[in-house]
């Protein structure tokens, strides 16, 4: 590959003598992809390179000058780091991703999603990637991911008998969905670096990161389908779940069903060993999807019968209504027929709209509940039917394992993207306010202490201070590229090309899927993004939901040979007779499925901008 590349500068660029500084911004392009290749460290040798090419860009100027200029422009630079918020809630979703995979949490969830998917073909990848989804949102962090799931879900899968490469594959494009789904690191740089708000790519990503990881655990299913030795069933020993005794007694001399068989025993003569405390209390917690039905069509209810805002009748109307007014009031008579809607009063609206419903709506009073909300009770009782239908003991349990390890994650996660979401929070607020939550679960897990502490907040800064200073030697390099007149070059090659907004979104996607495979998504945000991003407004497309589309492409500097760092780290904590060819050879059909996705998202622009146009309009 660096052959490749050394080929191409030595064939694109001219002779020596005819080299103009914006040519020189190219070979300062081509230079950084070289020594990255050659394992020099990223921030430092944008910095370096930067700096170098920045003194020969200010010394063709002014030679008297160029030394200090090129200084200002290094402080400069990093200032702009310094100061920019968005890079707030970096170090702080790092924090709280560390000490959620110190609470033991993922373990507890993988057994519970595992058991509750063991009748779907491929139920242990299946709840490997579902595990990891979940993960990915309460962390961002693909390392820990990737390394967490190696040693819980690839050893249980290879005890079960599972193909090596679908269990590396599930592991480690399961891992790598923290990049799309938030909150992910890689969109608060890609915001930080486009200028586009980072509440709306979150808003963005999240459809998107689900319909990857729905095809993910279709593309499971169809494998342990079509080869089932791939993926054989769980054993019944693999798959029992242990009742407590009275839950057995119960199953045994009444019924499996849960309700029927609490409700009984409540009522009827119960076991002497059983307290009443107990079975209150799984009757409670069996409840509970009813509870959360109710609480959820409650707030609905609010909010579609909210009143009308009543406007004081002591303000002055304005606009077309006040300019009838003022006509009638002078004498003037408006012609028959003239009248608009527009210029009809707002009760006269409202009167029209409340006889059109069939009620009269009063100002102050709530409005009539609407068809939808009927239609979506219907739709939540019916599902209530069938689980509690089909709700036995077993279920309970695992229900009940899921309770202690899911919902924990759930309301941290609901806590961070939907005060994000729905604009109560900034991206940095809602950050503090997941780590705190991490802090709050392993106290409550017993899982922190001053080990656990000390790690967490140590890779937290290690982490933040690679990003920081990823970014200060990417504003430099940006800085002496424009100096140089090298994105003036870039721009004008490719609106020479005369593409068309396909043509460009095509190419563009394509030269970042290549960047992929020798190049990790860190430095492809970095060096790259800038040189897009003005080009653009060229072409009238929409800033989010080109950054939508690179973080799904993204992916692939995770799952492509041979910079895929996910099979690295599955590779440091898998069994030696796995090799690193094998777990390449599972990552491939993933990143098929990635390019699949990027046409969907692509022909379907909806997935990404809908929940954003319906937050933000």
């Amino acid at each position: 590959m660096m052959a490749i590349v050394v080929g191409l500068i030595f064939y694109i660029l001219p002779a020596p003598s005819q080299m103009t500084n914006g040519h020189l911004g190219l070979l300062m392009l081509a230079l950084i992809v070289v020594a990255i290749m050659l394992g020099f460290p990223t921030a430092f040798t944008l910095m370096g390179l930067g700096t170098t090419f920045t003194f020969f860009a200010y010394y063709s100027q002014n030679p008297a000058t160029a030394l200090n200029q090129t200084l200002d422009l290094m402080a400069l630079r990093a200032y702009w780091v310094m100061s920019n918020d968005v890079l707030i809630s970096v170090p702080l979703f790092v924090f709280m991703g560390y000490l959620v995979e110190r609470s033991n949490l993922i373990g507890r969830l993988f057994k519970g999603l595992h058991l509750a998917t063991a009748s779907i073909p491929g139920s242990l990848a299946v709840a490997t990637i579902i595990t990891c989804a979940i993960f990915a949102t309460a962390s961002g962090i693909i390392g820990a991911v990737v390394t967490v799931m190696g040693l819980l879900a690839f050893p249980a899968m290879l005890k079960a008998g599972y193909g090596i490469r679908l269990a590396a594959g599930a592991v480690t494009a399961g891992g790598t969905l923290g990049i799309m789904i938030p909150p992910s690191v890689l969109l608060i740089l890609y915001g930080a670096t486009a200028g586009v708000s980072v509440v709306q790519l979150y808003a963005g990503a999240f459809f998107p990161g689900l319909m990857l990881a729905g095809l993910y655990v279709l593309y499971v299913i169809a494998c342990a389908k079509i080869w089932p030795d791939s993926a054989p069933r769980l054993s019944e020993e693999d798959r029992r779940v242990d009742l407590p005794k009275f839950a057995e007694i119960i199953s045994r001399t009444k019924t499996r069903n849960v309700l029927a068989g609490l409700l009984l025993a409540l009522k009827g003569k119960r076991n002497k060993d059983v307290p009443m405390r107990t079975l209150l209390t799984h009757l409670f917690i069996a409840l509970l999807p009813a509870l959360a039905t109710a609480l959820l069509m409650g707030s609905l209810y609010l909010t579609a019968t909210e009143p009308e805002e009543v406007v004081p009748e002591t303000l002055q109307a304005m606009g077309i209504a006040a300019t009838v007014e003022t006509r009638i009031e002078g004498g003037l008579e408006e012609p028959e027929g003239s009248e608009t809607e527009e210029a009809q009063p707002a009760e006269a609206v409202q009167a029209e709209q409340g006889s059109a419903a069939g009620e009269e709506v009063k100002p102050g009073e709530r409005r009539p509940i609407p068809t939808w909300w009927w239609i979506t009770l219907a739709i939540f009782l019916f599902i209530l039917l069938i689980i509690y239908a089909v709700l036995t003991f077993v279920r309970l349990e695992i229900f009940k394992m899921l309770l202690t390890s899911f919902f924990p994650l759930a309301l941290i996660i609901l806590g961070v993207l939907g005060t994000i979401v729905v604009g109560l929070a900034t991206p940095a607020e809602a950050a503090a306010m997941g780590a705190f939550g991490g802090l709050v679960l392993a106290v409550l897990y017993r899982a922190l202490n001053w080990r656990v502490l000390k790690e967490a907040v140590f890779l937290c800064a290690k982490t933040s201070a690679m990003v920081c200073w990823l970014f200060v030697g990417s504003g430099i390099f940006a800085a002496a590229f424009a100096l140089l007149g090298g994105q003036e070059i870039v721009d004008t090659w490719v609106k020479s090309m005369d593409l068309t907004p396909i043509q460009f979104m095509i190419l563009a996607q394509i030269i970042i899927f290549l960047l992929g495979w020798p190049l990790e998504w860190t430095e492809i945000i970095v060096i790259f993004m800038p040189i897009f991003i003005p080009l653009l407004g060229h072409f009238d497309i929409n800033p989010l939901f080109f950054g939508l589309l690179v973080a799904l492409n993204l992916q692939t500097a995770f799952l492509s040979p041979p910079v895929a760092m996910a099979a690295f780290y599955l590779k440091g904590v898998s069994p030696p007779h796995v090799t690193l060819n094998q777990i390449f050879l599972g990552m491939m059909p993933y990143m098929a499925i990635q390019i699949f996705a990027i046409f969907l998202l692509y022909m379907f622009p909806g997935i990404g901008l809908w929940l954003p146009s319906l937050v933000y309009k």
